[in-house]
């Protein structure tokens, strides 16, 4: 039976948009958003690292300073970097209603700049009782440590954690460990799944 609903964070309850980052470097100079771009990509180990908490937010601003030719500072680009959010109102309304039932946890691969300056203000995390995070626990998803976080945290059997996640891996990640899991690719079909299951009681 199902107690504890699990969900991610990006692009379930909030959408990010990394063109509205491109777009604010160009304001500060032609072609910046561009160079921004290609460096992230080029350097995905960086962000995964920061995620993961391997590297400190000093050296990930250091590198990411140097990729935008320091045309701006640190807290700009903080802003920059995580104004890049809105809230998905389809999904987080279920928040409350779920609440009524289950024990809500919420599960992210995410850092310390998008937690402060990208999505900590937001009021529906309020519905949730614990948030597990990839830069605190030392672990990103898929990886099963941290899964076993979320686990540790409500002393709950595997297959009493139900978890909603965009990316299908990661979703399988949950299976993995014992967990039920939804791939979410829009609030539809996640209500349909949830009904399925009776899990949404409206």
């Amino acid at each position: 039976m199902i107690k504890i609903i699990v969900s991610d964070l990006g692009n379930v309850l909030i959408p990010f948009d990394y063109r509205k980052a491109i777009h604010r470097f160009n304001e500060v100079e032609k072609g910046l958003g561009e160079k921004f771009a290609d460096f992230a990509a080029k350097n995905y180990d960086l962000h995964r690292a920061f995620e993961r908490g391997d590297i400190g937010e000093d050296a990930f601003l250091e590198k990411m300073l140097l990729a935008v030719d320091n045309k701006v500072d640190r807290i700009t680009f903080c802003r920059f970097y995580s104004e890049i959010f809105t809230e998905n109102t389809e999904v987080t309304d279920l928040m409350p209603i779920l609440q009524k039932h289950f024990r809500l946890v919420l599960l992210s691969n995410t850092n310390g700049i998008h937690q402060r300056f990208g999505w900590q203000q937001y009021d529906f995390l309020r519905h949730f009782e614990k948030l597990i995070l990839s830069h605190e626990v030392g672990s990103v998803k898929p990886e099963e440590k941290i899964y076993r976080a979320v686990e540790t945290y409500t002393k709950a059997l595997p297959e009493e954690h139900i978890f909603i996640d965009d990316v299908a891996a990661y979703a399988e990640g949950a299976k993995q460990c014992g967990w039920d899991a939804i791939h979410y690719t829009d609030p539809a079909s996640l209500k349909h799944e949830l009904a399925k299951r009776d899990l949404l009681k409206i």
